[in-house]
Order: C-alpha cells, then sequence, then structure tokens
C-alpha cells in the first residue's frame, strides 16, 4: 500500500500584491496591511516550498488531474465511446464534437490550468528570497517551473494561442492579448530546460518528499513538447538524456499491470506521477476544485466515472478494441496488453473472487472482432481488489513514464529516417515480460519504409498507451504529418476541430485578449 507521498500544504495564494487608497483629492500611500507583497510574505525557503506545493494542488483538483483533466482528453481522442447512462451534457456535447464556448468542462480546465500558472508566477517571484536555505528554494522553483510549462503545454495543445503570463497578475491592466503559439513554445522550452538543469534525480528525494518533479521529469516533458512543435531532434536529445541505469534509472516494469494499480505506484518506470490519497469515505471534495482546504489530501474520483460496476460514464470505443492484434483478425498472438487494459463480461475480478456479468455493467456495449458485449474499463480501476458502486480512490495518475519515453524515441527515429532504430524501440515495449509480443516487422506491421513504421508506431502507442490522455494529442501532430489513411474523429472539420473554443468567460473579462493580432476566439466558434 502506498506509504510516500508528497505533502500538499494548504496553501491558497490569492493575488499578492501592495495596495494603494486612492481619494478624489490625494494619494494617501498606505498599505493594506492584508494585503502583502511578495517581499512582505516569502521569508524562509519553507515558505516557498509550501507555496510550490499549492502549485500542485492546483493540478490534481477536482478541475483538473483528479476529474475533469482526463475527461477533456478522453473525450477528444477516439478511444472511448459514451457508457452508461449517467454521462453528463457537457461531457456528451465534446464527445460528439457539439462544443461551444460556453461548456463548463473547458472553463474549469482553463481556469484551474491558469490558477496553477498563477500560483507558480508567485513562486517563481521570489527566487530572491529563501536565503535560509538557497538549494530547497532552487529547487521549489524548479518545480515551480516544470508545472507552468506543464500547464502551459496543455493549454497551447488544445487551444493553440492564449495570454502569456510569467508574472503575477496584479490587477486589471495586467491582462494580456493572446500569444503567438511559437512564443509560448520558446516559454514552455525555456522553462523545462531551466527546471531539468535544477531539479534533482529521484534519488535526491526523501521518501517523504516522492512524487515531486524530476529533472527526468522536465526532460520526457520537454521530448513531448518538441515532438508537438515538431523539433525531433530536439525531443531526441532530451528524451535521450533521461537515465537507464543505477539508482536513478528508469525501466519497463515487467508487469504491465503495475502502472496503473494502488499497490505499485511509483515504480521504475513512473517519470511523473500526480498522488492522491485514498481518505477511507465516499468524500470526493466535489467542492474544492483546486484542492485547497482542511482536507486537502483529494481522492480522485476517475475509478466513479469508468469503472465497469460503478457509473462506467465512457467505455472502450470499437476503434480502440480492434486495434489490437488478435488470432481473430489474423495475428499469430493476441495481444495481452488487451485483457490488462479493459474488463469483459467473463472476467475474474475482486481479487479473482467474482464474475463480471453484462448485468453488472450499466448502458451500451462495444463490438470486439465482430462480436458484441460488455467491455469496460481496467486501467486505473479498482476493480481488481474489489466491487464497489461507489469509491473515490487513491490510485496515482501517472502522467509520464518510461514506456512513453520508448514510443517517443522511436517516433523522433523514424522522423530522421533510421527506421531500423525506432523498430528496436518498440521491441522493447514488446518484449516486456509480461506482454512478449513477436517482434515487428511482422505481417500485419512490415515496418518497412517511413509510412509503415509510423504505422507500427502508432499502432503500438495505442496499445500501450490507450485512455492515458495522449492520443488526442498525438492525433494533432499524426494528423498534420498526413499520416491518417483515415480521419480517426467521426466529427472532424478541418480548421475548427483543432482547437478547442476559448471559454465565454475569458472572452467577456478580459479586455486585450483580442488586442494583439490574434482573434479573441478560435475559428468556427
Amino acid at each position: 500500500m502506498k506509504n510516500i507521498k508528497i505533502k500538499i500544504a494548504c496553501v491558497s495564494l490569492a493575488i499578492i500584491t501592495i495596495g494603494t487608497i486612492v481619494s478624489c483629492a490625494k494619494k494617501l500611500d498606505k498599505t493594506d496591511p492584508n494585503v502583502l507583497s511578495v517581499g512582505q510574505y516569502f521569508k524562509t525557503s519553507s515558505e516557498i516550498q509550501a507555496a510550490t506545493n499549492s502549485v500542485y494542488s492546483a493540478m490534481k483538483g477536482n478541475a483538473l488531474v483528479a476529474r475533469e483533466w482526463f475527461f477533456l482528453h478522453d473525450l477528444r481522442a477516439d478511444e472511448v465511446s459514451a457508457g452508461g447512462s449517467q454521462l453528463e451534457v457537457p461531457r456528451g456535447q465534446i464527445l460528439i464534437g457539439n462544443t461551444d464556448a460556453s461548456n463548463p468542462l473547458i472553463s474549469a480546465n482553463w481556469g484551474n490550468l491558469y490558477l496553477m500558472i498563477h500560483r507558480a508566477n508567485t513562486v517563481i517571484g521570489a527566487s530572491a528570497f529563501g536565503k535560509d536555505n538557497a538549494a530547497l528554494t532552487a529547487q521549489s522553483i524548479g518545480e515551480a517551473k516544470f508545472l507552468r510549462a506543464w500547464a502551459y503545454n496543455e493549454l497551447v495543445s488544445q487551444w493553440g494561442a492564449v495570454p502569456l503570463y510569467t508574472t503575477v497578475v496584479i490587477g486589471t491592466s495586467d491582462f494580456k492579448s493572446r500569444a503567438k503559439v511559437e512564443d509560448i513554445y520558446a516559454q514552455i522550452i525555456k522553462d523545462l530546460t531551466d527546471a531539468a538543469a535544477v531539479l534533482p534525480a529521484k534519488s535526491g528525494y526523501a521518501a517523504a518528499d516522492q512524487g515531486r518533479a524530476t529533472n527526468a521529469a522536465a526532460n520526457a516533458l520537454l521530448g513531448r513538447v518538441n515532438m508537438q512543435k515538431g523539433d525531433f531532434v530536439a525531443a531526441e536529445t532530451a528524451l535521450l538524456k533521461i537515465p537507464t541505469a543505477g539508482a536513478d534509472g528508469y525501466q519497463l516494469t515487467s508487469r504491465y499491470l503495475d502502472n496503473f494499480e494502488e499497490e505499485t505506484e511509483l515504480n521504475k518506470e513512473s517519470i511523473f506521477e500526480v498522488i492522491f490519497y485514498d481518505k477511507g469515505n465516499s468524500d470526493f471534495n466535489w467542492g474544492s476544485s483546486a484542492g485547497d482546504g482542511a482536507a486537502a489530501n483529494l481522492s480522485t474520483v476517475r475509478n466513479q466515472e469508468y469503472n465497469g460496476v460503478a457509473w462506467r460514464n465512457l467505455i472502450p470505443s470499437d476503434n480502440y478494441l480492434n486495434n489490437f492484434e488478435n488470432t481473430v483478425s489474423g495475428a499469430v498472438k493476441t495481444d495481452p496488453r488487451l485483457s490488462f487494459s479493459v474488463y469483459q463480461s467473463g472476467d475474474l475480478f475482486n481479487n479473482n473472487t467474482e464474475t463480471l456479468k453484462d448485468a453488472q455493467q450499466n448502458g451500451n456495449s462495444s463490438t470486439l472482432n465482430g462480436v458484441t458485449k460488455k467491455i469496460s474499463w481496467r486501467k486505473f480501476m479498482l476493480m481488481y481488489k474489489e466491487n464497489s458502486g461507489f469509491h473515490p480512490g487513491g490510485n496515482n495518475q501517472r502522467l509520464l513514464r518510461f514506456g512513453e519515453v520508448l514510443l517517443n524515441l522511436a517516433e523522433c527515429e523514424a522522423e530522421q529516417g533510421r527506421f531500423n532504430v525506432a523498430v528496436g524501440y518498440l521491441n522493447q515495449l514488446r518484449d516486456r515480460a509480461s506482454v512478449s509480443m513477436p517482434h515487428y516487422p511482422t505481417a500485419q506491421y512490415p515496418a518497412d519504409n517511413k509510412l509503415n513504421v509510423m504505422k507500427a508506431i502508432m499502432h503500438e502507442k495505442e496499445a500501450e498507451m490507450g485512455c492515458e490522455e495522449v492520443r488526442n494529442i498525438d492525433i494533432l501532430r499524426w494528423r498534420k504529418g498526413g499520416y491518417f489513411a483515415t480521419e480517426p474523429i467521426k466529427y472532424f472539420k478541418a480548421n475548427k476541430d483543432e482547437l478547442l473554443p476559448l471559454p465565454q468567460q475569458e472572452i467577456d473579462n478580459n479586455p486585450q485578449l483580442g488586442s494583439g493580432g490574434v482573434a479573441k476566439q478560435n475559428p468556427g466558434y
């Protein structure tokens, strides 16, 4: 069971500035004692670290990784379908492409990504303070830069041009227009480069601090970012900096399922996780969107939303299920990752003491190799050890793992014309002890030219990382590269559905939004 967790301080950082009272006759130049500047507040490195903890807190709140974040990613990919009867209207709208600027799921993600950025900016602005422990202060600022980069990468990849803030906003006069996409990427890359230079390796953290960002996490995210930007040389350079040997090395776990179960968190494959707690009750903290408050140790409701014996709001799509190599469709072996990723009626669950039945899985069925049956998600679900109708869980969300690093290196090599090297990275994944799939090339995936190598990469990534919130961003990159024979998103309309609409609340509240040469709203909305 989990025994190493990052302590998230309940630090709620509002706008920190000096208030000035102005009368009609004269300026009184008095400081509001309840509103402190950064210099007045931060005195020690531990205070700066507590502020950094508040950035993690916003990241893991209900409005981001604990709930709304995984929905937004999955609904915009082709790996899920509507499952049970409780899928709320705003989520259903995104799933079918009927999205508009008033959608609350979009607003929740946007608002809390900027909350992360605001808090990170506060920490970074305190770099001149906390001299009692300069090393801890530098580490905290490195963590804040990593988290700010993660937030901006989420924003730029899903909304394109967005306002770029690198200092604390202290009033309405600080509102900014939408920055150019290339400027946002430049800031993300700078933040991650800075973070990688100062963050420790995983062995540099005490047990109680496992879960904080490391230099490997910064380089793994930097690889992702450069790939999306189209710079595969820079991406490869960053990814190759991730160690694979020694105490700080990363490797594939022998057991694929170790990446999705509670007892095997923070394992040798995991590069960065969002930490959650099982609080021993059914309280999810629905009202704590930013993870703050007296009960700030948040659980995640992912187990509830996708669970086959619970709400089952999203289920595996037919496209996802039929991507797996299967003897029924001509492969020499059925990919074990299919059964590791989903539950089908007839499977054992709850410590292998129960057999899953159709009647236990409310809602829609799926079609796998021509057979219609009830199929539900297994990844990150607690069904492997329980049969619970409602259980907000403590299973950590793995955001970066070494399996993805190998896949991304394969793509970088393919884009540079080194096809044999790319295939070698893919075969490392297929050599995982619990997977043991035949090496590429295969009859179905010959991998004999760039297009066929990319087909193998795309296939392997979906089999390895289905429903891990990466595919919708991969689709943007692969669509741009011309690698899809048919469009994977059924509702897709060019020059519209590549990006989400900016929230109407942002358009209403930010008078500068469209003033910098970029329209205030994305095309088609």
